[in-house]
Formats: C-alpha cells, sequence, structure tokens
C-alpha cells in the first residue's frame, strides 16, 4: 500500500475528529450546539469529499494532510464568527456585505482575520500542485454539479434537504444548522433564496400597486393633520440598566434624560443582533418584517424604483421627506434604497458625498471613528428650523441614520472622558465604554429633544435604537449580565422613546416594523389605525412575521425592478 493511499484511510479520521474537537470547542463558547454532529451525515459526506479532494490536489509534504483541511476549517470558521458576533446564521449572500463589514471591523479584528484566515488561505493556495490539472478538474466536477444544482434547479436542491437531512425547523435558522450542518444548511439557504427570487415575478403589477399607493397617500392627504414627523434611528443605542446583574459606579443615563422622559420609555425588537443596521432600517421605513426571502440585507437589492414604503407614501400625500444618514452612500446600498423607499431629499456627510449636496459634515473636532450624535443633532436642528421656516406649505418628515454608537465604542478621553465603571464580576470592556458613551448619548438626546420641541412641539418624535451591539463577548456577555432578564430572544429588544405633542409616551412592546403604524396613526389623528387594526395597540408580539409574505413578496418585486 503506497504513501497516498495510507493516508486516505488515516488522515480523514483525524480531519473528522478534529472537526468534532473543534465543533465542542465552538458550543463551549455560546455557538452553535454541533452535539448532533455524528448524524448530519449529508454534511459530513460533503466536508470529507473536500478534504480528499483538498489532499490530492496538494504537492507531497509532511504537512499535507493539516493544509488540506485549511480551506474547510475557515468555511466554519467564517459562518460560526458570524453567528457569534451577529447572533444569526451566515447566508452565502452575506458574502456581499463583506465590503460593509470591512469598512468598519476594528483594526484587532482585522488583524485577527488576516492572521488565522487570510495567511492560511495563502498558504494553501500556494501549495496546490497547478500542473496536476487532471485531478484538480475531475475532482471539482461533483462540486460543480452540487452549485448548478443549487443555482439552476434550486427546486430540487430543497426537496432532496428537506426527505433526505434531519428536518427544517421553520422557525429556526439555528436550530436548522445543528440538524444538518453548516455547509448544507448554507447551500439551502441560498437554494431557498433563488426560489423566493423567482416567487416575486406574480407579484409585479406597477400599475396597481401605484395605484393602491396613491389611494392611501389620497386618504392620509384627507384625513392627516399635517404634523411633521421625526425618526431618529440610533445605532446600537444600548441601554446598560438593563442588565440585571450588571452594576456601574454611577449612574449612565443622563438626569436631563431622565427628568425628559421618566417611566415613559418604550421596547421596540428588531431584526437583527449586533450588525446589519439596514435591516432594521428596512423595518422601520417600509413597514415590513425582514424576513431575508431575497437577500440577506433587503436594502442590497433596491435598485432605487419605487418601493412606496413610509416615506413614499408621505411623499404622495403632500410631506417633504428628508433623509440624513451621518455614514457613506455606499454602505449596505443606502443611496438606492433611499431612493427607492422614496426620499425626496437625501443627505450625507459632506466629507463622503462628493458633488452631492450636504447640510452637515462629519468632522466635529474629535478623535472617536464616528460622528458624535450631538455633532450631528446640532446640525440637524439648524436644518429642520430653515426647513419648518422656508418651506410652510409642506409638512416635514425629518428621517436620521446616527452612527455614533457602533462597535468598538471608542471614546475621545478628552470632549467624553469616562465617568464611570462596570462593576459586575462579569467583564466587557466594550459595555464598559458603552455605558459610558450612554450618557453622554442619553445627555445629547435630551438637548435636541428640548430644542427640537422648542421649534416644533406638536410633532412627532421617534427615537430608537437599530439593534444592541456585539459588545466584548456577544451573546454570553447578554446571557451572563441578564439583559432584559433573559426573557426569551432578550438581545434583540431595544430602547424606544416616542414623543406625541411634546409629552413622552410609553406604548406596549412592539417591533421596529410597526413604528410606520406609530406615524400613520398619529398624523391622521388615530383614523388610521380605527380604519385597520395596527398590532402595536393590541398584541404586539402576537402577529407572525410570516403572515406579512404577501405584502413582502409585493414590495421586493417592485423594489428590485
Amino acid at each position: 500500500m503506497n504513501m497516498i493511499a495510507r493516508n486516505l484511510l488515516l488522515l480523514p479520521g483525524l480531519f473528522l475528529f478534529g472537526l468534532y474537537l473543534y465543533a465542542r470547542g465552538i458550543d463551549a463558547a455560546g455557538g452553535l450546539n454541533s452535539g448532533m454532529l455524528h448524524l448530519q451525515w449529508l454534511e459530513l459526506v460533503f466536508v470529507l469529499y473536500l478534504y480528499v479532494y483538498f489532499f490530492l490536489i496538494l504537492r507531497p509534504g509532511y504537512w499535507r494532510g493539516l493544509i488540506a483541511a485549511i480551506p474547510v476549517l475557515i468555511g466554519y470558521l467564517v459562518q460560526d464568527i458570524y453567528f457569534l458576533a451577529f447572533g444569526k446564521v451566515f447566508r452565502l449572500i452575506a458574502v456581499m456585505e463583506l465590503p460593509e463589514l470591512i469598512q468598519v471591523l476594528p483594526a484587532g479584528y482585522l488583524i485577527m482575520v488576516i492572521i488565522f484566515m487570510l495567511l492560511p488561505l495563502v498558504i494553501f493556495l500556494a501549495s496546490i500542485n497547478y500542473a496536476a490539472l487532471r485531478p484538480i478538474i475531475l475532482g471539482a466536477v461533483p462540486l460543480l454539479l452540487l452549485t448548478g444544482l443549487v443555482a439552476w434547479s434550486p427546486g430540487a436542491y430543497t426537496a432532496f434537504i428537506q426527505s433526505a437531512g434531519n428536518g427544517i425547523v421553520t422557525y429556526s435558522d439555528a436550530k436548522s444548522v445543528e440538524s444538518n450542518g453548516r455547509y448544507v444548511m448554507m447551500m439551502y439557504r441560498e437554494a431557498d433564496r433563488i426560489n423566493a427570487l423567482a416567487a416575486t415575478a406574480p407579484y409585479r403589477n406597477r400599475s396597481s400597486y401605484e395605484a393602491a399607493t396613491r389611494q392611501r397617500a389620497e386618504q392620509i392627504s384627507r384625513t392627516g393633520n399635517r404634523r411633521n414627523v421625526h425618526l431618529i434611528v440610533l445605532e446600537s443605542f444600548l441601554d446598560p440598566t438593563l442588565f440585571s446583574n450588571a452594576t456601574y459606579s454611577s449612574d449612565p443615563v443622563h438626569p436631563e434624560f431622565s427628568r425628559l422622559f421618566g417611566d415613559n420609555q418604550g421596547l421596540s425588537v428588531s431584526p437583527v443582533f449586533g450588525g446589519a443596521t439596514a435591516q432594521a432600517e428596512f423595518e422601520i421605513l417600509c413597514g415590513i418584517p425582514a424576513l431575508e426571502k431575497l437577500s440577506s440585507i433587503e436594502f442590497n437589492i433596491f435598485t432605487g424604483a419605487p418601493a412606496n414604503c413610509l416615506p413614499g407614501l408621505l411623499e404622495k400625500a403632500g410631506y417633504r421627506t428628508v433623509a440624513t444618514n451621518a455614514y457613506k452612500p455606499n454602505f449596505f446600498n443606502a443611496l438606492p434604497a433611499y431612493q427607492g423607499t422614496g426620499f425626496g431629499e437625501i443627505y450625507f456627510p459632506a466629507e463622503y458625498s462628493g458633488a452631492r449636496d450636504s447640510y452637515f459634515s462629519a468632522t466635529d473636532g474629535s478623535q472617536e471613528d464616528y460622528l458624535f450624535d450631538g455633532s450631528l443633532f446640532k446640525q440637524n436642528l439648524e436644518f429642520v428650523a430653515r426647513a419648518l421656516e422656508d418651506d410652510k406649505s409642506r409638512p416635514l418628515f425629518n428621517y436620521i441614520m446616527a452612527i455614533y454608537g457602533h462597535t468598538p465604542h471608542d471614546l475621545d478621553e478628552s470632549l467624553r472622558p469616562e465617568i464611570l465603571q462596570l462593576e459586575s464580576a462579569y467583564k466587557d470592556d466594550h459595555l464598559h465604554r458603552a455605558a459610558n458613551q450612554y450618557y453622554y448619548r442619553t445627555r445629547a438626546i435630551a438637548e435636541y429633544v428640548s430644542k427640537l420641541l422648542e421649534i416644533d412641539r406638536n410633532s412627532l418624535i421617534i427615537i430608537v435604537s437599530d439593534h444592541v451591539p456585539p459588545l466584548r463577548n456577544g451573546p454570553n456577555t447578554y446571557r451572563e449580565l441578564a439583559y432584559m432578564d433573559n426573557i426569551e430572544d432578550s438581545y434583540y429588544y431595544n430602547r424606544l422613546l416616542i414623543i406625541e405633542n411634546g409629552r413622552p409616551v410609553a406604548y406596549s412592546r412592539m417591533r421596529h416594523f410597526d413604528l410606520p403604524d406609530v406615524a400613520l396613526d398619529f398624523i391622521t389623528a388615530g383614523e388610521y389605525c380605527r380604519a385597520q387594526d395596527c398590532p402595536h395597540l393590541t398584541d404586539t408580539l402576537a402577529q407572525e412575521r410570516m403572515s406579512y409574505l404577501d405584502r413582502y413578496y409585493t414590495l421586493m418585486a417592485h423594489a428590485s425592478e
């Protein structure tokens, strides 16, 4: 028996044992539960095929068996780090998010990616025997056939997995992965996405869609009170007082904020944890759950075609609709997405706007990576004051997407020195910094709201966090410190502040996609929700997300034209 034959008998077993140890380690770190790894027979067949194929195309050498495992393990690492950081399963379409992720990845994490992923991948690529064309080409045939099946016959692939696998858990991507494997489910979700794209075809009827939107806009214009609406989304606006097991050396809430809002603070459930702000924006602006049927980021497939979300509806009802985003226009396809949702005016910082007009700057003299909320609010207040004075014929929809609270929660000590310490036994340096940021952010909110009410008292002001941040240890920190007392899906809950006609109000817990109903009900003096059921006024969390599927397909069919 030659050396290659002996290796092919011994090394796959060692590879699977190493994979088992890796899976148990990820499980212990709070990742996906891999206790059913031995039952994931489809996954095991696939990764064994990949390992043997990679082994055969490498040049002979002492480390050949180890190098052959590199691509498989990198694939697992990408999926598991994504889950640990963001609390959701990686989907193949999420590769489209890489440019955005790289832009905001802290330097330390970027170095880790280079050391533990890119360098090993370079080693693997440099070790391939490129002269051995026969095994490279023939060995790739099964992989090409499988990817071709997913791409061109996705229904056949999903049907096969449903019948041959260990079952698809419709309410949980994570449980489906735990039953069937990471690679198998990654390809399953991609096939499911391609199926969904085809499913939008019957929903494409632009003339009917526009007619229905005009009818709704006319009703709003007819019954509306023409009040202004200010909708502010704050990046990672984490309320540190919601951790039951966390204590601080002083109160992280600024006293002006406490005086303004008191107990009138609400909660809203975001579709995402730790990242993917655009998913929260999609729900907040479009009033539909981000179901990820067509993409892991719905905004990524917006083309700028009218989707008639809340801004578009208000624009047709006579409003001046303005979007202010404190980051870059290319981030999560923001410019086409805002155009598609229906904004008439879209502003980004002057530093990133090129030839586009902008009323504000991202430079405020601080050494922090992201524009401080207070600096953005001050510039927005000046804009709003001019808008209300210069254009009295149209009510205003003022939308802000702030970015200050983004990971890693840096503080410029010369402007915002640390004023409190995290005193809990379980330490998380990101939470420590986020809690200090919260003090300054609540002060900025109190100042902004107070001044906004001076010039526009009878308006609606909604302030909501896009999602809570991943912090240092992802969901583990939230569990250990009992965020929201560890209720189900606790780390999807976000702080929500609503001011109606100058007074803060607190509704029952709602979802981000309920917020357009809040706005439409306010500007129609309650007529909107009298004419239809508004979930946020009843049992806010009872309505199933999938019950919105028809509305989702209808909107996405037109947004992606």
